[in-house]
């Protein structure tokens, strides 16, 4: 679809909308697309590829929501909808990619609507999200819609060099097709955040209310969030000298809100994918119990999988309970990113749902 859309012979479309599941190369397709739209007539289209990779051209605006869970009118009032009035630098066109589309609201997205409708001849927009359902049907129906499919698990372990086999696959698997998430539980820290998960997921299926891992997952995701807030604040001490001085404080300012912002964002990212991983594992569980342990994702925890199934047995506890507390995390989830429920309470809140759920 794309292909057949590139300059010179091609005509790309005035919007599209990148759908598909994380990790399924959105981004990295969006990167490539700008670079061709930037290339034709530029004058240095050798350069412009790289620059573009870089995120240095001046003619690609790449814009992500500052928001922890919406889109605010800010993040595309002048980055997009001011910016696409005026002509390009040095291309022929103006290329704008909006990330996390499904995050804009009614405010955001009426301000958007008449760019999309009718934007000048040299402007492109590619949005991109993970959750096309919530995408607002007035930006969704001005866009040509392009569907990445998920990458086979067998493909992205295959990628996870110097991992033992079955530890690669079961991190490709538990990351639901995102290569990005299955390098981050395969390196680094990921392998004390899954464990952490899995020891609060199998305190649930031992029926107990306060799993000692719930401490221990919101230190990792609050370090998150924290070093998220610093590294912005950092930037935005660096930047203060080259500002006059009536302009310092206000930006001081700016910076702080934006440190809190995305600190809390970060925050909420952390937590969210350990309470996938939990919720992973029961769902493994299930499966060991309906007697399917070949669609298990933790290939490379069978064994505690089954000791987990055959205590919930043992307590008379069918698959069904653990598909309610798969649902129980989901609802925690939602509050925790939409409802800016309090992390610390929302795990020990999640915890004795779970208990009482597999009792």
């Amino acid at each position: 679809m794309l292909g057949g859309a590139l300059p010179p012979q091609g005509r790309p479309s005035h919007a599209y909308l990148f759908h598909g599941p994380p990790g399924a190369g959105k981004r990295v397709a969006a990167r490539a697309f700008a670079a061709v739209l930037l290339a034709e007539g530029s004058v240095d289209p050798a350069g412009a590829p790289l620059r573009v990779e870089h995120g240095t051209h001046p003619d690609l605006t790449w814009v992500v929501p500052t928001g922890a869970a919406v889109m605010r009118v800010s993040d595309i009032d002048e980055a997009v909808v001011a910016a696409a009035t005026r002509t390009p630098f040095e291309s022929r066109r103006r290329v704008f990619v909006i990330e996390d589309a499904d995050l804009m609201n009614d405010e955001a997205a009426n301000r958007m609507l008449k760019t999309l409708e009718e934007p000048p001849s040299f402007v492109h927009l590619v949005l991109l999200t993970d959750r096309p359902s919530r995408v607002l049907p007035t930006v969704s129906s001005r866009c040509q819609a392009v569907r990445f499919d998920a990458r086979a698990p067998e493909d992205i372990a295959a990628g996870l060099h110097g991992i033992a086999p079955d530890t690669a696959l079961a991190c490709a698997r538990l990351a639901l097709g995102d290569a990005q998430r299955a390098s981050m539980l395969a390196y680094g820290d990921g392998a004390a955040l899954r464990g952490e998960a899995e020891t609060y997921a199998r305190a649930a299926c031992a029926g107990a209310v306060a799993p000692p891992a719930a401490q221990a997952l919101l230190d990792r995701a609050k370090a998150l969030g924290a070093a998220e807030g610093a590294a912005i604040e950092a930037a935005t001490a660096e930047g203060l000298d080259m500002l006059p001085k009536k302009e310092q404080s206000r930006a001081r300012r700016d910076g702080e809100e934006r440190a809190k912002r995305a600190a809390r964002g970060a925050l909420t990212d952390g937590l969210d994918r350990a309470l996938v991983l939990v919720g992973l594992w029961l769902r493994d569980v299930a499966c060991v119990m309906d007697g399917a342990p070949d669609l298990v994702h933790g290939v490379d925890r069978l064994p505690q999988l089954q000791e987990d199934a055959d205590a919930l047995v043992e307590r008379g506890v069918s698959p069904h309970r653990l598909r309610d507390g798969i649902a129980l995390i989901d609802d925690t989830r939602a509050g925790v990113r939409e409802l800016n429920l309090t992390p610390d309470l929302a795990l020990d809140a999640l915890a004795s749902r779970l208990a009482r759920a597999l009792s």
